[in-house]
């Protein structure tokens, strides 16, 4: 169960931000990031007169926690948290860092949030600069958390709520409502929202292929929750800006979840890369303790004409998937099916045969895995016709074949005649202009051995807003 913390009457939003816009520097032509005193931002080689539309630019960065940080291999109790010098030296450059790109919007996961001089330090810094800062320590006092950044002359934030997981992680996220702080010449009626939707987030780790379940769980309650909020706010149309570490690659269930949710990963987009196999190694951004490099840290974007899947739907091809992806690691990939079923005779599959295979590839029985009613909403799906049992096309269809599949991004206005009910709205999304990598070598797929700012990469990506119609028929949540 998640907690959820309605922060907006606390956090005196009111008087910490204003509308004002400060964009007076020419920015770079060709779409390409640039760095001068407004932040990250870019003029469309396009435009015929020198219209200018602010950009919004979002840094994600996990600056790896002093307390984590281990300083000497040979004795790994010994953290970079015992020496005062060492940890406020560093994070003075990363702050450095984040001034100098001055994005719209930064979310920092792994900040040290028990620590009260390098708290002030970072709402210091930042307050000076123009931000304003929401930080949220993971539960259970387990010493780091989040904190997101909004910069007041770009953004004005509606809401701010915060997400307790609860689970065995004590992991948590942080969700903001935000509207542009200056007019957006192309919304042309006027009438379009401003405004869209921010998540920071750290998933947990993945130490054990049984966590899979946990970190699905995770992604399904922000889902979920931004779902809701949605809703309740009549927010159907607004963009939504997931930023963070996943702990997963692009070829993990989380990710593929997260793209049948219409979702797309802002980097890979600014490079023409795709979700192949080919290109999930293109770029890193994390050298994990194991010393693996791989890329986990993401700013994924939903815009509202992007097609999506009902939750519930791509949640329960999410965990197939993990099924499918937990049979073929246990090496029974061939014959899963007489796996699964409960004698020689039979050829289809029970209730009971389904879950005893469940807790033999550890996805139900665990204090973080699948609960009852999870698995059972699971075989009713799987059970197409309804007669109680899953027969072997079934279960082809449903279980083995079963993924996250890419979702194609129609114009929602095209679907306007299927229905009396679809009413045709204006809404304001964002085109991806740019994103990179720091340091530049893990846009190579590689990570430098001097690089010691963090264990992570720091990820920007810029985005241009621009009008879209789509067609709102009713709500799927």
């Amino acid at each position: 169960m998640v907690a959820v913390v309605d922060s907006s009457a606390n956090s005196n939003i009111g008087d910490q931000l204003n509308s004002g816009v400060n964009e007076s520097n020419l920015l770079s032509e060709n779409g390409t990031i640039s760095r001068n005193n407004s932040g990250c931002g870019y003029v469309s080689s396009t435009t015929k007169t020198m219209t200018y539309e602010p950009p919004v630019s979002c840094t994600t960065f996990n600056i790896l926690a002093p307390i984590y940080k281990r300083v000497d291999q040979k004795n790994q109790s010994l953290r970079e948290s015992n020496f005062r010098a060492v940890w406020h030296s560093r994070n003075q450059k990363i702050l450095n860092w984040l001034l100098h790109e001055r994005s719209s919007i930064i979310c920092l996961q792994e900040f040290w949030v028990d620590n009260e001089e390098l708290v002030h330090m970072y709402q210091q810094r930042l307050g000076d600069a123009g931000y304003v800062t929401f930080q949220l320590a993971r539960t259970n006092n387990r010493g780091d958390g989040l904190l997101t950044a909004v910069l007041k002359d770009h953004l004005t934030i509606l809401n701010y709520r915060e997400l307790l997981f609860n689970d065995c992680g004590d992991r948590v996220a942080q969700l903001l409502h935000v509207q542009l702080a200056f007019p957006f010449s192309q919304n042309r009626k006027g009438n379009a929202q401003q405004e869209f939707l921010l998540v920071n987030t750290h998933l947990l780790f993945p130490h054990d292929s049984c966590l899979s379940v946990a970190r699905l769980h995770q992604v399904y309650k922000i889902l979920q929750h931004v779902e809701q909020y949605q809703r309740e706010n009549k927010l159907n149309n607004a963009s939504i800006l997931l930023c963070g570490d996943w702990n997963g690659s692009k070829r993990g269930q989380v990710y593929k979840f997260l793209r049948s949710q219409g979702f797309v990963s802002s980097y890979d987009i600014a490079h023409q890369y795709t979700d192949s196999d080919a290109d999930s190694h293109r770029w890193v951004s994390h050298r994990n303790h194991r010393g693996n490099i791989c890329g986990v840290d993401f700013i994924l974007l939903c815009n509202p004409n992007k097609s999506r899947k009902p939750l519930k739907k791509s949640w329960a091809e999410a965990v197939f998937g993990l099924i499918k992806y937990q049979l073929q690691k246990a090496s029974i990939e061939n014959n899963a099916f007489v796996f699964l079923k409960p004698g020689d005779h039979e050829n289809f599959l029970t209730y009971s045969a389904f879950c005893e295979a469940l807790r033999q590839v550890n996805l139900i029985g665990l204090p973080y895995g699948l609960t009852s009613k999870e698995t059972k909403d699971l075989w009713m799906q799987a059970d197409i016709n309804g007669n109680g049992v899953v027969e072997y096309e079934e279960f082809k269809r449903r279980v083995w074949n079963s993924e996250c599949a890419e979702l194609r991004e129609e114009n929602c206005s095209e679907r306007t005649k299927d229905s009396e009910n679809d009413i045709e709205e204006e809404a304001i999304g964002f085109n991806v202009k740019n994103a990179v990598l720091f340091p530049r070598e893990a846009e190579k797929g590689m990570w430098p051995e001097n690089y010691t700012l963090s264990d992570h990469a720091r990820l920007t990506a810029v985005f241009s807003p621009v009008r879209m119609k789509c067609s709102q028929r009713g709500t799927s949540m």
